[in-house]
């Protein structure tokens, strides 16, 4: 296998940082909770699937020594707070989601595999790493869940994150394989969103 940097420009972690933990700061901010409730929503929301990646892969929590990630966090609860929970309805917010969850899918399959984890377990914290955080928000909010719901979420997840280990397996060039996984992650959840793609329930005893 060739081995790939998981690393991701400084600003782009951030940038994806901040769209999950303005998800969950604004699920608080729609229950009229109080800032600090607001808070802990973005944090846990942004840092919640790496930190249990991390966790579980051996590897030093991320964001406990980065000096930026919590600082975004609260930031970004702040913008939620001081400002109309109207002003973020619609789709951008979906979109720059999407992108998060396709980004971060691959990201923690690679670090995962860096790390010396099997393949299969890798893909599997790449789907952690990218749907965990909209997890933990929504069970906390009292929300159906993103893995309860039948929109394709998770499992644009886990096509990132599959088509990640298998170009690292293939011995694809790093570009190629972040390219490549990423865009098919980011393309299957934008169809879910543009036409409510979901994948089909259990019939029960029919």
């Amino acid at each position: 296998m060739t081995p790939i940097t998981p690393a991701l420009p400084p600003a782009l972690d951030l940038f994806g940082i901040a769209v999950f933990a303005l998800s969950g700061a604004l699920a608080a901010a729609r229950l009229r909770q109080t800032f600090v409730t607001v808070a802990f929503f973005a944090l846990i929301t942004g840092v919640g699937g790496g930190s249990l990646r991390d966790l579980l892969i051996g590897a030093p929590v991320f964001w406990v020594h980065d000096p930026f990630v919590a600082p975004v966090c609260i930031i970004v609860a702040l913008v939620a707070w001081f400002t109309p929970v109207r002003w973020w309805n619609g789709v951008l917010l979906e979109w720059a989601d999407a992108l998060g969850l396709a980004v971060y899918s691959v990201f923690g399959t690679i670090k995962a595999l860096s790390w010396g984890v099997p393949l299969v377990a890798a893909i599997l914290m790449g789907v952690v790493t990218g749907c965990i955080g909209g997890i933990i928000r929504d069970v906390l909010a009292g929300q159906p869940s993103i893995l309860m719901r039948p929109e394709l979420y998770v499992t644009a997840a886990a096509l990132a994150a599959c088509l990640a280990g298998a170009g690292i397996v293939f011995g694809l060039s790093p570009a190629l394989t972040w390219s490549l996984a990423v865009a098919a992650g980011f393309t299957l959840r934008g169809a879910a969103i543009h036409w409510s793609l979901g994948l089909p329930a259990h019939r029960g005893d029919d």
